[in-house]
């Protein structure tokens, strides 16, 4: 399909040479005597490239531009100009212009200058679709969960994506810190700015201040170059600093300052640049006992503290484990293109049974390991690469049977670790001690379970 450019220009000869050496290149080509015409194709049709003259009559082409950047903020603009006006060229480009052809216009100049702002174009456009590829992975809708707690979750992700406020996102690892993280991000109004990851654990002490803030060349040996910090990489967009527990307490302090400052001075410099970036950050520790322990500023806390999200651990959440369990399946069949009709009853009960000490994370590993093995046929006790004892693919039950199962072990296991004290135990199973009566009338568990003579 043929690129459409768009020429605006009061000088009728210069226009019509313009759009007929364009023509012959074998462009589309629209023709404006002003800028208001020029304004008006604009709403009409999209178009692949504008050039415009600056002087104009009706709407000059500083305005135009400023319209063009409202109606179609991916459409380059080349300004043309007389010499003596050069200096509003540049005002334009600083306006954002792609770039300015002086008069008399040279057609070989002009021809190069428009196919490098159309390459400039394409390359703007594959970008855009790469990232909503990638943002796309981590959007609101992978998160998954059909439990309370989990839907609660995503009711606050949904409220702060549409602010910029700190977020501390507490919770074991393998839980989805960094999903949550993305999901913040992508689906609210940073969407379209940088979301930067940093995993403050992996990196060196000795490094972190430079890695965060930034180095001006010469600051140190083997600093040959200035470098940019994640802070200001993520300038206008989300920072995403992951086991914040283990920055030291020096460089906690600099944080702070640059939280309370909204500027970030790289090392070697003296000059303090502005920053505006949204602050996620992630532990998989009590940060409040960190604090009592003198290993986390308390004052950091608070700043980073506006908003916490607490991530529950898979065991906390069984219900949501078939879910996840399909979830993942269909992930990895889709990726090695291999046909795996399901899980075996059994399997799920072991998955239902598992403790998930890696979380979600582990749950995945599992799934994609199995769909190595099991092509063609379900998943059953055998691909699971943890302890299944008196777990068998032999009983025929229903995923409906499986959970009550699962939830009869699990009241009979609390039941003996609190020495079958039914106050304690609905205490810690998070339900009333009615609710449990009726949950142990429902699986055939006696209520005098544990009491002399039963």
């Amino acid at each position: 399909m043929n690129k459409t450019i768009l020429v605006a220009e009061d000088e009728q000869v210069l226009r019509e040479s313009v759009a007929e050496l364009l023509t012959d290149e074998g462009y589309d080509v629209l023709q404006a005597a002003n800028g208001k015409e020029a304004h008006d194709q604009l709403l009409q049709r999209p178009v692949d490239l504008i050039l415009s003259d600056i002087r104009m009559p009706e709407m000059d082409g500083t305005q135009l531009l400023a319209h063009a950047r409202q109606i179609a903020p991916q459409t380059p603009v080349i300004m043309m100009t007389a010499f003596g006006t050069v200096e509003s060229a540049v005002a334009a480009m600083r306006s954002g212009a792609y770039d300015y052809l002086l008069k008399p216009v040279q057609f070989d100049d002009l021809l190069i200058k428009v196919q490098r702002a159309l390459e400039f174009s394409d390359m703007l456009k594959t970008k855009q679709v790469i990232d909503e590829q990638l943002a796309s992975s981590a959007t609101f809708h992978d998160l998954v969960g059909e439990s309370k707690s989990m839907q609660k979750l995503f009711d606050t992700v949904k409220k702060l994506s549409t602010v910029k406020s700190n977020v501390l996102i507490v919770g074991e690892s393998g839980t989805g810190k960094e999903l949550f993280a993305r999901a913040i991000h992508y689906n609210g109004i940073t969407r379209e700015k940088a979301f930067v990851a940093v995993n403050c654990g992996a990196i060196p002490d000795t490094l972190i201040e430079s890695e965060l803030f930034g180095y001006r060349r010469g600051a140190f040996t083997g600093a040959m170059r200035d470098k940019v910090g994640y802070f200001e990489a993520a300038n206008n967009g989300t920072l995403f600093l992951d086991e914040i527990s283990t920055l030291p307490v020096g460089v906690q302090a600099s944080l702070l300052r640059v939280l309370e400052e909204r500027t970030v001075t790289p090392v070697g410099d003296t000059h303090p640049r502005p920053i505006n970036v949204r602050i996620i950050a992630a532990s998989n520790q009590d940060p409040e006992k960190l604090v009592a322990d003198n290993q986390f500023r308390e004052d950091l806390l608070y700043r980073l503290n506006v908003v916490r999200l607490e991530l529950p651990p898979l065991r906390a959440r069984r219900e949501d484990i078939p879910l996840l369990v399909h979830h993942f399946l269909d992930k990895y069949t889709r990726e090695m293109n291999k046909k795996v009709p399901g899980l075996t009853n059994g399997a799920m009960r072991a998955m239902l049974n598992h403790n998930w000490r890696g979380n979600v994370r582990e749950l995945e590993n599992v799934i994609e390991r199995a769909v190595i093995f099991a092509e063609g046929r379900e998943i059953s006790v055998e691909d699971l690469p943890f302890t299944t004892e008196g777990i068998t693919d032999e009983v025929s039950e229903d995923l409906k049977d499986a959970l009550l199962q699962f939830e009869r072990q699990h009241i009979l296991y609390s039941l003996r670790r609190h020495n079958y004290d039914k106050n304690e135990t609905a205490k810690q199973l998070g339900i009333g001690v009615s609710s449990l009566y009726r949950k142990m009338d429902e699986l055939n568990l006696p209520k005098n379970l544990g009491e002399t003579g039963a």
